[in-house]
């Protein structure tokens, strides 16, 4: 029984790694816009696809050069000390994202707070760890909670399913990183919160600032 625990809780952190949570995300939101505002699918290709690669493929591909040249040991950072560098990097990608949401896309208010947010949640993990080992999955994950909250308080909808979905998926992903010993409660707690915060902190600033 624990070995299966054990397949499930690595196949859960494989398929939500933090930076392919972006990309999950905008399919989401994709999917979920199509709805009320139809466009071409190759619009929607175009959004996910650089999504994709300023979020996930150069992030993650620096990672892997630094396994491979041995300077982390592997592509979870499971060693705190390590994590800094992976973060700021995957930070600049963050930071090429949300600036082709705003002034490419010219993407609404409530997407760019998740561009944004998501930047200055990576950039505060990468500060954190310095000290203290953050969950970034659960971060991550607080980010696509917090993506879907401001996406229902801008257009005044509430999708409880995709909300309700994403809760679930969340308490999944804690639960797994936990269970791998990956983490301690307060580091994914810590984690959820502050990617949840990074969004709607950025989003109501948007908001007051006009």
């Amino acid at each position: 029984m624990k070995q299966a625990i054990d397949i499930i809780a690595k196949i859960v952190s494989g398929l939500f790694y933090p930076l392919f949570i972006p990309t999950y995300g905008m399919v989401l939101f994709c999917a979920y816009i199509e709805q009320q505002f139809p466009l071409p699918w190759t619009y929607w290709l175009y959004v996910v696809g650089v999504t994709f690669l300023m979020t996930a493929l150069l992030p993650f591909g620096l990672i892997m050069y630094q396994v491979k040249r041995g300077y982390i040991h592997d592509v979870y950072i499971e060693r705190r000390e390590e994590r800094g560098l992976a973060y700021l990097e995957s930070a600049m990608g963050f930071g090429f994202w949300w600036y082709f949401l705003a002034y490419v896309l010219h993407a609404p208010v409530w997407l760019n707070a998740v561009g944004l947010g998501g930047t200055i949640a990576i950039v505060g993990i990468a500060l954190i760890n310095l000290y203290w080992k953050i969950s970034a999955h659960a971060t991550g994950m607080g980010g696509l909670v917090g993506g879907l909250l401001v996406y229902a308080i801008h257009y005044q909808v509430m999708p409880i399913g995709l909300i309700s979905g994403a809760l679930v998926l969340t308490l999944l992903v804690m639960y797994a990183r936990l269970w791998l010993k990956a983490h301690d409660d307060w580091q994914v707690i810590a984690g959820f919160s502050w990617g949840i915060s990074c969004v709607m902190a950025v989003f109501g600033l948007y908001h007051v600032l006009g």
